[in-house]
């Protein structure tokens, strides 16, 4: 089988623009989340991305296209920089984009809603750019404008698993010799949308707390929700022969990946097929648990979605002496359909620096969470040749990605 490996990462994040930043933040314990105006909710936590929209495309565009578009745009520009790929060079006729997302359109639509109401209900004051705003495939159709891409280029709906399924798709199609390389990954822009607090409100599962940067507590007794955060990052996936063909350096190797559904409940997780979802994917790995260094879990904040990923980790690493089990959400909130391919990047760096960054926030370990191996309060040092990622979403979507180390064999 083709060996699939990744040569440039490129992202945002709600406390670091670049991959270095972000680590550095991850290691440092430093949040990006703050305290934002939300119309028709008042003030919530959030997490906001602050990176330069004009960096890689015009005023034009960026006001013709969308958040998540320039997000999107941001990070393929970044991510082709860092693998030393001009895209003015490539058969751009070869070049797939996929781009996985949770939902999108919501922000143009309640902006206009609202702008509607604001003028008794014009309707000639509707933006003629609504449609092409608010199709599902806006977000990768904005990237590829922009590169000038012919290949390939779509979105992935797979609600916050959505992340790893653009990794996983865009590997599978090198190996289906449907492109040369690919740009994959998830984009979110959720937090210009008002909806999205809203129903969290609704369930009782948006986090709050008068320090915003304590508003979510991942696997905390004290977890009251999620934090609504925007993000992006996008990959370079190529051969590896490719890759050292054109000397390009390595940051991994995919090698395995699975994705099910738990088709039990819309929102409550089902610990036995997410259990399920990582053994398959070890076993297309061929790695057997023990060899697993680090487990970064999906562990959003809410308390019964906690326990159920606890109880589906521990099943399977859970006699595992040498696995070392973190998380993200702590520090940068929910990204929704890029977080799974955000944290998956937090963790990279870790093949080069043997540290495992910490679960922030946990001051009191639920009992009902604890599993042998999870780093918290502070880094970890660790031989790290296997990292093992997972990204859950709602409708019972599971997702997990295996990257090892590349040692140049």
């Amino acid at each position: 089988m083709q060996r699939i490996v990744i040569t440039g990462i490129g992202l945002t994040s709600p406390n670091g623009n670049s991959l270095q930043e972000f680590r550095g933040s991850l290691l440092e314990g430093k949040s990006g989340i703050s305290h934002m105006e939300i119309r028709h909710m008042g003030k919530v936590a959030a997490g906001n991305c602050d990176f330069d929209e004009r960096k890689y495309q015009n005023r034009k565009m960026r006001k013709r296209g969308t958040r998540a578009g320039a997000i999107g745009i941001y990070c393929a520009g970044e991510a082709l920089h860092d693998a030393g790929i001009n895209i003015e060079e490539a058969d751009r006729d070869r070049v797939g984009i996929y781009l996985g997302i949770t939902e999108h359109g919501n922000v143009e639509t309640e902006n206009e809603i609202h702008e509607l109401y604001q003028n008794d209900l014009q309707t000639d004051l509707w933006s003629h750019h609504h449609n092409p705003r608010t199709v599902a495939n806006a977000p990768a159709g904005e990237v590829s404008l922009n590169l000038g891409v012919t290949g390939p280029a779509y979105t992935i709906g797979a609600a916050c698993a959505a992340g790893n399924v653009g990794l996983i798709h865009g590997a599978q199609m090198i190996r289906a010799g449907e492109v040369d390389f690919c740009l994959a990954g998830g984009i979110s822009e959720s937090t210009s949308t008002f909806g999205i607090f809203a129903a969290f409100a609704a369930q009782g599962a948006l986090g709050e707390n008068e320090d915003p940067t304590k508003a979510t507590k991942p696997l905390d007794t004290s977890r009251n929700g999620i934090v609504v955060s925007e993000g992006g990052c996008i990959y370079i996936l190529e051969s590896l022969e490719r890759a050292q063909a054109r000397g390009a350096k390595i940051y991994g190797e995919l090698i395995g990946y699975h994705v099910n559904s738990d088709a039990t409940d819309f929102v409550l997780p089902n610990p036995e097929r997410q259990s399920e979802c990582m053994h398959k994917a070890m076993k297309k790995a061929d790695l057997q648990p023990d060899q697993i260094d680090i487990v970064n879990m999906h562990a959003t904040g809410t308390k019964m979605g906690d326990i159920q990923e606890c109880a589906a980790v521990r099943n399977v690493f859970g006699h595992s002496d040498k696995t070392k089990i973190n998380g993200t959400k702590g520090l940068i909130g929910h990204c929704m359909g890029a977080a799974g391919a955000l944290e998956l990047a937090g963790n990279i760096p870790s093949f080069e620096d043997g540290q495992v960054h910490h679960f922030a926030n946990v001051e009191n370990l639920d009992p009902d969470c604890h599993i042998e191996g999870l780093v918290l309060h502070q880094p970890q040092k660790k031989e790290v040749n296997y990292i093992l990622n997972n990204s859950f979403g709602m409708l019972g979507i599971n997702s997990s990605v295996i990257i090892k180390k590349f040692k140049g064999e």
